[in-house]
C-alpha cells in the first residue's frame, strides 16, 4: 500500500471512530507502528488529525465518543485482561455499582461467579451479562435509555441512586488524565456517573492505555476521588502514557497493571510490579469531606481493600515509590 493510500485509510478510521490506537491502525493498514506513527505525524502537520498517547484523534483537542459497535471491537485483548484483574477486587457478599461501557461489560461477565454479590447498574449490557447468574442480585436504575451505549441516563437514573451506599464503583470513560481525572463526551452519561461515584466509598477506574492522556468534554471523576486505576501495560515507545501513569500515582491513585507483560512493565517505562497483598487504604479513607458512615466516609459494614486483595489480583505497579 502506498503512503497516500495508507494515510487516507488512517484518516477515514479516525473520522469514523473519533479515536484510534496506533496498534489498531497498524493492524488495519498492515504495516508497522513506526510507519503508522510517521503517517500520523504527516496528517497532523496538515491539520487533519491530532496525535494522542499511542494513537490519533479528531482535531480540536477533545475526542468524540464512538458508537458501541466501534468501541466493542477496540482494544479487546486489553479490556479482557483489565476485566480479569478487576474482578479479583470483588469479594463474596459485596454490594457494588458498575457503570456503562464495553470494559465494564467484560467485568460483569466475570462477576457472575461471585456468590452473594449485589450489582447496581444503569447499563443494560451489564445487567444482561449477569441476568443468568444464580447467586448475583442485579438492581437497575430508572431513567431514559441512551441507545448509543445501552445505558439509562437522566434525572430518573440519578434520583434512583440517592441514598444508596455501596463499597465500590467500577467505571470506565472516554478519557483519563492526571489533571482532570476521568471524563466522557456526553453530558447525561457524565451526570449519572457522578451519581454512581457519590454512592460508593471507593472508585475503581477501568481504562486501557489508549485512554490515558485523552481529555473529553465532561468530567465524571476528579483525580482525587479515584482510588485505583486498572489498566494495561503501555507499548514500550509510549513514554507519554507512562508519564501520565506516574502523574496519577503521584496524586495517590493505586495503579494496577493487567496483562502478560505486567512483570516486565519496567521495560515499558513502569517500575516492576509487586503482588497485590500490600496494605491498601480502607474504603472511603481518602474522602475526608462529605462522606458517609462517619469521619472519612468509612461505614462499619465495609472491609478493607487489603482484605479483598487476599486473593490473586495480578500485579500492582507501586509508582508512588519511585
Amino acid at each position: 500500500m502506498f503512503a497516500a493510500e495508507r494515510r487516507q485509510l488512517i484518516l477515514e478510521m479516525v473520522r469514523a471512530n473519533g479515536a484510534v490506537s496506533l496498534r489498531e491502525l497498524a493492524r488495519v493498514v498492515q504495516t508497522s507502528e513506526v510507519t503508522v506513527r510517521r503517517d500520523v505525524r504527516a496528517l497532523e502537520a496538515e491539520g487533519l488529525l491530532d496525535r494522542r498517547h499511542g494513537g490519533a484523534v479528531l482535531p480540536g483537542g477533545f475526542t468524540r465518543e464512538s458508537g458501541f459497535p466501534q468501541k466493542s471491537h477496540r482494544s479487546t485483548a486489553e479490556k479482557t485482561a483489565i476485566a480479569d484483574l478487576a474482578a479479583g477486587l470483588v469479594g463474596e457478599g459485596e454490594a457494588i455499582v458498575v457503570g456503562a461501557g464495553t470494559t465494564t461489560q467484560e467485568l460483569a461477565r466475570r462477576l457472575a461467579r461471585v456468590p452473594g454479590l449485589t450489582v447496581v447498574t444503569n447499563s443494560l449490557l451489564v445487567a444482561q451479562a449477569l441476568a443468568h447468574a444464580n447467586r448475583v442480585e442485579v438492581v437497575m436504575t430508572g431513567g431514559t435509555l441512551r441507545g448509543s451505549n445501552y445505558a439509562l441516563v437522566g434525572s430518573g437514573a440519578e434520583q434512583s441512586l440517592q441514598g444508596l451506599r455501596v463499597s465500590r464503583a467500577f467505571l470506565s470513560g472516554s478519557g483519563l488524565t492526571a489533571e482532570r481525572g476521568l471524563s466522557t463526551s456526553n453530558m447525561l452519561s457524565a451526570s449519572v456517573d457522578r451519581a454512581l461515584v457519590q454512592a460508593a466509598a471507593e472508585v475503581v477506574v477501568l481504562a486501557d492505555h489508549t485512554k490515558l492522556g485523552s481529555d473529553t468534554m465532561f468530567q465524571t471523576v476528579p483525580t482525587e476521588l479515584i482510588t485505583r486505576l486498572v489498566t494495561d501495560v503501555p507499548p514500550a515507545h509510549d513514554e507519554r502514557a507512562a508519564t501520565e501513569l506516574q502523574a496519577l500515582a503521584d496524586q495517590g491513585v493505586e495503579i494496577t497493571v493487567a496483562g502478560p507483560d505486567a512483570d516486565s512493565a519496567a521495560g515499558d517505562g513502569l517500575p516492576p510490579g509487586r503482588q497485590a497483598r500490600q496494605e491498601l487504604p480502607l474504603p472511603g479513607q481518602r474522602r475526608t469531606q462529605g462522606g458517609h458512615g462517619g469521619p472519612g466516609g468509612l461505614g462499619p459494614q465495609l472491609r478493607s481493600a487489603a482484605a479483598l486483595a487476599e486473593g490473586p489480583v495480578g500485579r500492582v505497579a507501586d509508582l508512588r515509590r519511585r
